[in-house]
């Protein structure tokens, strides 16, 4: 069986929807970069070993990169999951796990990458919002995009009823995403991923939509 670590920095709900979707893996570690992280607690509830690399103590990127990825190799995983993991990481780090490093981003990259990214979607006025899962690369989330997943913006949505439309879609592409990585279905040339037996849905997704 493949194993997984999970990084995480707070509350960890991706991470637990990842635990939740009984995947065909060994979680072998849930990694924080914060001490304070809710996400702990729910890992050690489910009885899956956690490690801390605090942030704080470490001088720079470097240093704590490289203690990050020493815990990540001492678990030899075949994949590793950024859920919530509120650290840029650096190339050579980024490098290391090239193909097995993979993120889940809450906007339809290549829009709106970095923070805020609901607040982003409002003010620009776009119909149409969602999510990612992609590889992790050099370059802050334009790495190969894996699965997508877009809701409607409505009328009245704040930054906080779009977020939690969109964290839904989170908790069900990231864990089908890490399936098919799982079952070696995912194919990676370049900046382009193929999804080997994956059906491809034409009909379109209107937003606004006039009914009658």
């Amino acid at each position: 069986m493949k194993s997984l670590v999970i990084l995480i920095s707070g509350r960890g709900s991706n991470m637990q929807a990842l635990i939740e979707a009984r995947l065909p893996v060994k979680i072998a570690a849930v990694i924080s970069s914060n001490p304070e992280a809710g996400g702990l607690e729910i890992a050690r509830m489910h009885s899956i070993e956690t490690r801390v690399v605090d942030q704080k103590a470490y001088p720079d990127r470097v240093a704590f990169d490289t203690a990050l990825a020493e815990k990540i190799d001492s678990f030899q995983p075949d994949l590793v999951a950024l859920a919530g993991f509120m650290r840029i990481l650096g190339d050579k780090f980024v490098e290391h796990y090239h193909g097995r490093l993979m993120n889940i981003h809450p906007s339809l990259l290549p829009a709106f990458p970095g923070l805020d990214t609901h607040t982003r979607a409002l003010t620009a006025g776009v119909k149409i919002h969602g999510c990612t899962v992609h590889f992790v690369t050099p370059q802050v989330d334009h790495g190969p995009i894996i699965t997508q997943a877009a809701v409607p913006v409505l009328p009245d949505d704040t930054s906080r009823t779009l977020s939690a439309r969109v964290l839904q879609q989170e908790h069900r592409i990231y864990p089908e995403a890490i399936r098919w990585f799982l079952e070696d279905r995912l194919q990676l040339s370049h900046n382009h991923v193929s999804v080997s037996g994956a059906i491809m849905d034409d009909s379109a997704l209107n937003s606004p939509k006039l009914l009658g």
